[in-house]
């Protein structure tokens, strides 16, 4: 057995339609999608139907939308929608008595240079997180950024247990990272609070399971089990196939 505490740190995500029942029958964690689309903040009954995944289960990550809001956009107005968004997401999480958060960091390559992207992004957060309550983690998570290097500058401008870093390792193994997804580890280690695990082949983004793909995950497992404390979700649309692989490979006990 690698690690018996991954148990405890795990978490399903709400991309699998299933998640919630495997995580209340396996005592995992659950990662909420819902509002991923930031509509579903409007709904009246948005914090019911959140509750009613949320049954049997005890442990909560919350996924912020992030559909066309970008902390540093270049048009003050487009950053007033993203920062009344955000805190409404924070709003919600708090209604939910979700205390984890993970939101896209935003950068989009050749439309923000690294020398607009970090200082700007700083000052969006720092705004962001005077309002956040103490109890509570944001976790700013790599898309589409070529390396860790203008994430880790953020989380160091901010300065705030309250903000750290999610190491999505897929993202980090698509053609727009210039750097393998071991590479991500080291640098974003003492900002890592969340870890978004799935695969792919190199190229796009399709958040296949792990064991399929290229990703190294059983390297990528083990270096974050010896190195950090933080917390993981299988992102996948189909969670069983990794619960499976975990399992097989000693990461999780095999069910009785």
């Amino acid at each position: 057995m690698k690690n018996r505490n991954l148990q405890s740190r795990l978490f399903l995500s709400g991309m699998d339609a299933n998640a919630p029942q495997l995580a209340a029958e396996n005592g995992f964690g659950l990662e909420l999608t819902q509002f991923t689309w930031a509509a579903r903040l409007d709904e009246p009954d948005a914090a019911e139907k959140a509750k009613d995944q949320m049954k049997g289960i005890s442990r909560f990550w919350l996924h912020a939308p992030f559909a066309e809001l970008c902390p540093c956009a270049i048009d003050p107005k487009v950053r007033q929608v993203v920062k009344a968004r955000f805190l409404q997401t924070v709003s919600m999480a708090q209604t939910l008595e979700i205390h984890n958060l993970v939101f896209h960091a935003g950068f989009v390559p050749t439309v923000y240079f690294p020398e607009w992207f970090v200082p700007q992004s700083v000052a969006f957060w720092k705004e962001i997180i005077e309002i956040v309550p103490q109890n509570t983690t944001l976790a700013l998570e790599n898309v589409m950024e070529p390396g860790p290097e203008m994430l880790v500058e953020v989380a160091k401008g901010i300065d705030d247990e309250r903000l750290g870093l999610c190491l999505d390792v897929g993202h980090a193994s698509c053609k727009i990272s210039r750097k393998m997804p071991e590479e991500w580890i080291g640098p974003m280690l003492p900002y890592l609070r969340h870890i978004h695990l799935h695969s792919n082949l190199g190229e796009e983004d399709l958040h296949l399971p792990l064991g399929e793909g290229t990703l190294p995950a059983g390297e990528i497992l083990d270096r974050l089990l010896a190195q950090t404390d933080a917390t993981f979700t299988l992102e996948n649309q189909n969670c069983e196939a990794s619960i499976a692989w975990l399992r097989k490979n000693g990461y999780l006990e095999e069910r009785r």
